[in-house]
């Protein structure tokens, strides 16, 4: 790689006499050490060309019209339950937990065949989220042709947009060290959202490839949290109760943030009303339909039910350990995920790195909710004779280390 194309470097941390109030002490030993390190800190020395200028984000002044149903099919259906054709290319594969996350190595994503893509939207649908590492292939061009394949690309009404011109259904994700910090402005539950689930059909599978992120240990990690495992965390009782509501989703939000920002709102916010608990079309499973960041309320109730409703629902999604995986972003690392039935919010601390990722999504099916599916634990657990959870207050454990 040419010089004024190489990534931000971290530069030595300390140099010269060793530093004792506050500072950097020498090891307890007369033999020179050539590792330099400073507890938390990874300093950029600053920003060159870069090679990613086209896809900096832009915000254009446009207008687009509501949008309208389309059909939608998912090719996950089509996909081998065990995923032969996928895994025919593969050199590893492991899940970082039972409930959510898998990596795969081995993997070309940009030359994928029909077959290996429905494979990949079958195993997305199962796991909520698959990694794949340093997709150097997986252009901006490709990316959108792989999520193409999954369904219409939706086109975000208010976030930015590359400046190339030409990818108004690309979404990008872009700090740098001119960037403010929003901590402040955002309670860390609220930051734990589903893409755009105002939208008559939200999103399924969604792709997000890191262009340019911070030095290993420099910030920035990624969280998914599986809304199948948050249904089979409820008590039978509130599974019953949650599956007959439905809640309200809206937009106006993210509007109100781009117009006190005075950038353009490209499409009129909207309001939906989604089931609370929803069917995925591929495995079956239900999955509590709900976002921390979108639902405004649940009809047809009080509105201290609703309230205490949508409070127990974002503690469950953001304390719950085990239904969470964390990815630690490397350059050219992609994320694949559905929408459906994940929540993710980025980790902040990352300042003043450039953070820089672009993301595509496939418009899915309206949510449908169908009285005869199954959760993913009871189908998991009787596939693999696991002892059915605890779950009517009566038992006992203790705190886990």
């Amino acid at each position: 790689m040419a010089p004024f194309l190489e990534e931000p470097s971290t530069r030595p941390t300390y140099s010269g006499k060793p530093k004792i109030d506050g500072g950097i002490l020498d090891l307890p030993n007369k033999k020179k050490h050539n590792i330099q390190y400073e507890p938390g800190r990874t300093i950029v020395e600053g920003h060159g060309e870069y090679e990613y200028d086209d896809l900096r984000p832009a915000f254009p002044d446009v207008h687009w019209e509501p949008l309208t149903e389309v059909p939608y099919h998912d090719r996950g259906t089509k996909g081998d339950p065990q995923f032969g054709n996928l895994l025919s290319d593969a050199t590893n594969i492991f899940d970082y937990n039972p409930k959510i996350g898998t990596e795969i190595s081995g993997i070309n994503l940009a030359k994928l065949t029909d077959a290996q893509k429905d494979d990949l939207a079958r195993l997305i649908s199962t796991r909520g989220v698959v990694f794949f590492r340093n997709q150097t292939d997986l252009d901006i061009d490709a990316q959108r042709e792989l999520g193409q394949y999954f369904g219409q690309l939706h086109k975000h009404a208010t976030t930015s947009v590359p400046r190339r011109g030409d990818l108004d259904d690309v979404h990008v994700v872009y700090t740098d060290e001119k960037s403010k910090e929003q901590r402040a402005q955002f309670a860390p539950t609220f930051l734990w959202h589903s893409d755009v689930t105002y939208e008559v059909q939200p999103p399924s599978y969604t792709l997000l490839k890191m262009l340019t992120g911070p030095p290993r240990g420099g910030g920035g990690d990624t969280l998914w949290a599986s809304q199948y495992a948050v249904y089979d965390l409820l008590s039978s009782g509130m599974q019953k109760y949650l599956e007959g509501l439905e809640a309200l989703h809206s937009a106006q939000i993210q509007a109100d943030g781009s117009i006190a920002l005075g950038r353009t709102v490209r499409r009129e916010p909207v309001v939906t009303k989604h089931p609370l608990v929803r069917t995925h079309p591929v495995t079956g499973w239900k999955s509590v339909f709900f976002n921390p960041g979108f639902v405004t309320d649940i009809v047809g109730i009080p509105k201290a039910e609703a309230d205490a409703i949508i409070h127990y629902l974002n503690e469950l999604i953001t304390t719950t350990q085990e239904i969470h995986v964390r990815f630690q972003w490397q350059k050219n690392d992609v994320a694949f995920w559905d929408n459906r039935i994940c929540n993710h919010s980025a980790s902040y601390g990352f300042a003043p790195h450039r953070r820089h990722a672009v993301r595509v999504a496939s418009q899915a099916e309206c949510p449908y909710f169908d009285p005869n599916s199954k959760s993913q634990e009871e189908e998991m657990n009787a596939r693999y004779g696991l002892p059915k959870v605890n779950k009517d207050g009566s038992g006992r454990s203790n705190y886990n280390d």
